[in-house]
């Protein structure tokens, strides 16, 4: 896949990365065989931009991408982890399942700290965890609660090591568009990590947020493309996530009825949500989760075919199921 630059930084993103929460066991555990097959997969289909985070499985999701990619040429890839929870030991979890929806023991306890120190020693912790020398995109994680000390500490210490080289870009994730267009107009980020406010489902970060970051030059990386797993199958039913807990009935509702308008013009849900996360000119890459290799090839061919035509998205516009004012997308997300 062809590489994207990320902002004004060097460093550049495939057109589809790989989302490594599944890594970290969420939902449902997975082998360290398969985590590595899924990895490899997605080398294997041209996919060279993998994100992480310490959060993800308490450090789990790291160490097995790390184990995956340790024999892969290092200048050939991009990986992004995550700053603003520190992992601090705690053994009175070890017999309990971690609370955040990951299969794996709650020995290790999340700490909100967005101070410099907080953030150079998360960073230290992630690159022993992957097993790098060095990390190519920082984001700054889930910053809704904790803005004010996001933007005056860990921003100005991540700035600050961006500047020394120590990084190669900066960025910011969250599922909120606000919090996110703060970030964009009042600092000088190379991206920002948009998880699952642009999707087929719902578009809320085309209010404000994607014009700016097309104005700014600022990368988007959009993720949670499926919203969390709502969209990932070609007919939702009950039970599905959203937001990381069970969809609500009038979400579910929506997701399926753009699936039936989707049967109609001989396309799936998974198609139509990728297509479309990838269609906007201030994306510079969509990040899918998978759990298996099988997941991985099957986005990837999403990726590489046609997308739905123009009659499709102009059905779901009339029905109020898109935004009119959404980029619609005129060819695949990747060269086959």
């Amino acid at each position: 896949m062809t590489g994207v630059q990320v902002g004004r930084s060097q460093v550049t993103v495939s057109r589809v990365g790989l989302g490594c929460g599944q890594l970290g066991n969420l939902y449902t555990p997975i082998g360290a065989a398969d985590a590595t097959a899924t990895v490899r997969a997605a080398w294997d289909c041209g996919i060279r931009y993998f994100d992480t985070a310490p959060h993800y499985g308490l450090g789990l999701s790291e160490r097995r991408l790390g184990d995956a990619l340790r024999a892969l040429p290092r200048q050939a890839y991009t990986v992004s982890t995550k700053v603003g929870r520190l992992l601090v030991p705690d053994r009175s979890g070890a017999g309990r399942q971690d609370p955040e929806g990951f299969h794996v023991p709650a020995d290790q306890r999340r700490v909100w700290d967005f101070t410099p120190d907080g953030v150079c020693r998360s960073l230290e912790a992630s690159l022993t965890r992957l097993g790098l020398d060095r990390i190519d995109v920082v984001l700054i994680h889930d910053p809704e609660g904790h803005q004010e000390p996001a933007l005056e500490q860990a921003y100005p210490a991540l700035h600050e090591l961006r500047a020394q080289g120590v990084i190669g870009a900066l960025g910011v994730g969250s599922k909120q568009s606000q919090v996110l267009h703060r970030f964009v107009t009042e600092t000088d980020v190379d991206a920002v990590m948009v998880a699952g406010r642009y999707t087929v489902l719902e578009q809320p970060a085309l209010d404000a947020l994607l014009p700016e970051c097309r104005r700014r030059g600022v990368s988007v990386l959009n993720s949670g493309i499926f919203n969390s797993g709502l969209l990932a199958v070609a007919d939702p039913q009950p039970g599905l996530p959203y937001e990381y807990a069970t969809a609500p009935a009038a979400v579910l509702a929506r997701a399926r009825a753009i699936a039936a308008v989707c049967a109609r013009h001989g396309t799936t849900l998974p198609a139509a949500a990728l297509a479309f996360a990838a269609a906007h000119p201030a994306v510079a890459t969509v990040v899918v989760g998978a759990h298996d290799p099988a997941q991985v090839r099957r986005n990837a061919t999403l990726a590489a075919a046609q997308p739905p035509p123009g009659e499709f998205w102009a059905e779901l516009v009339a029905e109020g199921l898109l935004r009119p004012d959404a980029a619609l997308p005129t060819a695949p997300v990747v060269a086959a």
